[in-house]
């Protein structure tokens, strides 16, 4: 190694941000390796490299003693002297064992060790940059499909969208253009695993998020998101200025800002309500489309007797349950929904109960 590979050094560290030191340390010992490896020793040995001019030169560390048992380890009083009086018994003696060609094995070794620590400080950037990315919106091109796993190109890296995270019936095509939410970076031996997801409900938040002004801006705010990815989600919202309606913000003009929402996510559907801090208001809102005549809380619970027209109940509850079922995890209550014609009986019968009970206390 040489002068020039200093300066290279130097352009580096200005570059990529790779101290110098890190490397020449790394150079050290990945040298040390070499050496045992080439030259077969069991000997202990450092590797110290010149700071300034890149010479390189191993030393064998032995210790000093009166008699001699292995060689490899151990060196008498008087050799030990010859090198430097002033060792002692006891002292490590450093005996300089440089081979002859060991610098073109320097030199190997140290293209080896730059060209790894250039990788490794690039993965270092790219998992910091994306660590602090974790439940944020990116825009990625599918690059690859390998058993139903989707590799995504965010231009420095590659992240995965794993079946897991895919919508249920979406179809990827090499270069389609995909918005996607970061739901997790891992730490991996060959660099920053990106996990990312097309089905969390966080992807519909951060699309209302750029969307929709209001909500960037704080004025109206998510309050909670209940989603079946592909399908449809429920959306609550309310709004901090009552002279903005969180509604018409959300849908915006002629319902442009939901529908680019709804085309992102190939026609998902998409329930915007509103937020009430009545929980009855709230879990009546949350049941849209569906009109609610009446809602009866048991607060000990935290479960709700809705009450809707006859001719809605199917609405109300949804196919296959999907619209009683979101409307729960958005309001995190339970809800049992009841036709006026059923609630009519129910109340006949607690009427029935009553009037027994008041017979019996006669």
């Amino acid at each position: 190694m040489n002068e020039e590979f200093i300066q290279a050094l130097t352009e580096i560290e200005k570059e990529k941000g790779i101290s110098k030191d890190v490397i020449f340390d790394a150079l050290e010992s990945a040298l040390i390796s070499s050496y045992k490896k080439n030259f077969g020793t069991t000997q202990n040995v450092v590797v110290e490299i010149d700071r300034d001019t890149g010479q390189t030169k191993v030393f064998a560390l032995k210790e000093i003693v009166e008699e001699v048992e292995n060689e490899n380890l151990q060196i008498g009083l008087e050799e030990a002297k010859e090198i430097d009086d002033k060792y002692t018994l006891g002292d490590t003696a450093l005996i300089e064992v440089t081979p002859r060609d060991f610098g073109r094995i320097a030199a190997q070794t140290a293209k080896q060790v730059v060209i790894q620590r250039i990788k490794d400080a690039e993965r270092e950037v790219i998992y910091d940059e994306f660590i602090n990315r974790e439940n944020e919106i990116i825009t990625g091109m599918v690059q690859r499909i390998t058993n139903n796993t989707v590799f995504i190109d965010l231009g420095k890296t590659e992240g995965i969208l794993p079946p897991s995270e895919q919508i249920p019936g979406e179809e990827y095509s090499q270069s389609d253009r995909l918005k996607l939410l970061i739901v997790e970076v891992k730490k991996t031996t060959k660099g920053p695993q990106i996990i990312l997801s097309r089905s969390h409900p966080g992807l519909v938040k951060r699309l209302f998020e750029l969307e929709v002004p209001e909500i960037t801006s704080g004025i109206v705010e998510i309050y909670s998101i209940a989603r079946e990815a592909g399908s449809r989600t429920k959306i609550a919202v309310f709004s901090k200025d009552p002279n903005v309606d969180p509604l018409g913000a959300c849908v915006g003009f002629k319902g442009s800002r939901v529908n680019a929402i709804v085309e992102e996510l190939n026609g998902e559907k998409i329930d915007i309500v509103i937020y009430s801090k009545d929980i009855g208001e709230f879990i009546a809102n949350s049941l849209s489309p569906s009109k609610v005549v009446k809602v009866e809380i048991n607060e000990e619970e935290k479960s709700a007797l809705v009450v809707v027209p006859d001719y809605q109940l199917s609405l109300a509850i949804g196919k296959e349950g999907q619209n009683a079922r979101l409307a729960a995890k958005l309001t995190n209550w339970k809800i049992d929904i009841k036709s006026e014609s059923q609630y009519e009986e129910i109340i006949n019968s607690r009427g029935d109960l009553d009037g027994e009970e008041e017979e019996d206390s006669h």
